[in-house]
């Protein structure tokens, strides 16, 4: 194989958003060792990208909420095939990790009376987003990294883990290289915590950035993991439909929360001709209500607009199927209209939204204070993945541990919004805690670094036609169109 570097740890954190950033502060605490591995640059993960907020039940907007309120919220929107023991979990200990991370540096907006301020979103019954802005997920990676650095973890950045290695049924190290000057690297380990997050960019349209192409998905599945659910995918109904070069990138669901309808070529609000028999008892049907519900009136029900993402995303389509659609195939997002309802509108935008402000100032040159903006759904987020254990995050191969969107279970067939943060602090706490104690409770196993044989001619016929099979009808197999077919799956 050549020259090699080695280096060991007890645990060895592949991923540094901020699933492995907690994950790696909690197995530090614990005392052992702990290698973290960047794909990107430390503080440049895609926990960035997140707008919204963080999902907790502290009822410091509204007291009528709690933890099973959003247990039965995180049910309902995941279609009911959610791990449920995950979601409770993740309800009753996420209020614990938004006061962690306020404790630990983070500057959350605040009430009138110095409280943490949440937000509305869809799909849940209360204002439960604790949010700095529409930049929650910047200010939490910036908590989490000053916390970490004290911590006596040695990061690796700018490096890619392309297999696990394995001594018999247990996982002891990975392989990779580091990018910038290409060298071969073995990190071995007593345990290994996939971080990865998902894999968005396997598709055309998505607001994932480049490091989302299922690395820990395909790492555990060839260690023999277990992957469930892998068709969820979760598409996000609002995200930027023009200019082409922008297509794909996240408008907040924090648009809405905060007033934003969603509107057709006619300016009708569709979404009222289009609520859930299920959700009709808690869903406003007229605009005033809904409009109430946004200002904090306990009386007034959720606008349609803030049903979960699964539901509105098809609803946007149908809209655009139907020839109702705007001029780039989505629907108008208007958040300017609140000027009809209260003063100085366009400073209280900027005020609640000022990245949404500014992503449209200097990618579509639009002013969203005064003009509606184009949307349409865009791939978001993967709710299928490795198969964990509830209370450890172990995954069914021994030693190997998964926390956020890489794992499956706790979002069920639809996330809804905020419960991806909080996901992170809940589950990458816990999985670096039980990393931790199966380090301390195992010594370190032989890793295999010496490369595989070659693959013979016959062999590798063998592999094409295994895949030709599997992707393309019997008249296509072995020609040009089994490639497309694949390209135009992932395309979708």
């Amino acid at each position: 194989m050549g020259n090699y570097e080695t280096l060991e740890y007890d645990v060895l954190i592949i991923g540094a958003g901020g699933a492995g950033l907690r994950a790696a502060i909690e197995a530090s605490v614990a005392g052992v060792k702990v290698g973290l591995i960047c794909k990107s640059l430390l503080g440049k993960a895609h926990t960035v990208m997140a707008e919204g907020g963080v999902a907790a039940a502290l009822a410091n907007v509204d007291d009528r909420d709690n933890w099973r309120v959003h247990f039965a919220d995180t049910m309902r929107g995941g279609q009911y095939v959610n791990s449920w023991r995950m979601a409770e979990l993740h309800a009753k200990e996420a209020p614990d990790r938004v006061r962690e991370l306020e404790a630990w540096g983070a500057v959350f907006d605040r009430t009138a009376d110095g409280r943490i301020l949440q937000r509305n979103f869809g799909g849940h019954r209360y204002p439960r987003l604790a949010h700095v802005g529409d930049r929650t997920g910047l200010e939490m990676i910036r908590t989490l990294q000053d916390h970490g650095i004290h911590q006596g973890i040695e990061v690796h950045m700018e490096h890619t883990i392309v297999t696990l290695l394995k001594d018999g049924q247990r996982v002891v190290g990975g392989f990779g290289y580091e990018r910038e000057r290409g060298r071969f690297k073995v990190f071995k380990a007593k345990a290994i915590v996939l971080a990865t997050g998902g894999i968005g960019r396997a598709y055309r349209i998505t607001s994932n950035s480049w490091e989302y192409t299922g690395d820990g998905q395909s790492l555990a599945y060839h260690a023999g993991a277990e992957l469930v659910d892998m068709e969820y995918v979760q598409f996000h109904p609002t995200g930027m439909i023009w200019p082409p070069s922008v297509m794909g990138i996240l408008v907040t669901e924090g648009v809405r929360g905060e007033g934003g309808v969603l509107c057709n070529k006619d300016g009708k609000r569709f979404m009222f001709s289009e609520i859930p028999e299920n959700y009709k008892p808690q869903t406003a049907d007229n605009p005033e209500e809904g409009w109430r519900y946004t200002q904090g009136d306990k009386s007034a029900r959720r606008p349609p607009e803030l049903l979960t993402r699964d539901h509105v995303s098809r609803c946007i389509m149908n809209e655009v199927k139907a020839g109702r659609g705007s001029p780039h195939g989505g629907v108008f997002l208007d958040i300017s209209w609140i000027k009809e309802k209260i003063p100085n509108a366009a400073e209280h935008i900027k005020k609640k939204l000022p990245s949404m402000y500014h992503q449209f100032m200097q990618l579509a040159n639009l002013d969203i204070t005064k003009e509606p903006m184009e949307v349409g759904p865009t791939t978001h987020y993967i709710m299928g993945g490795v198969k964990v254990d509830a209370e450890t995050q172990m995954s069914s191969v021994l030693g190997l541990f998964a926390a956020g969107e890489v794992a499956a279970g706790l979002h069920g067939a639809n996330r809804l919004g905020g419960n991806s943060l909080s996901d992170l602090l809940v589950f990458g706490k816990r999985a670096g805690e039980f990393a931790a104690n199966f380090a301390k409770e195992h010594g370190r196993g032989q890793t295999h670094t010496a490369p595989a044989k070659p693959a013979t001619p016959k062999l590798k016929k063998q592999r094409v036609r295994r895949w030709n099979h599997s992707i393309a009808p019997p008249g296509e197999r072995g020609t040009p169109k089994t490639h497309i077919r694949c390209r135009a799956i992932c395309r979708k």
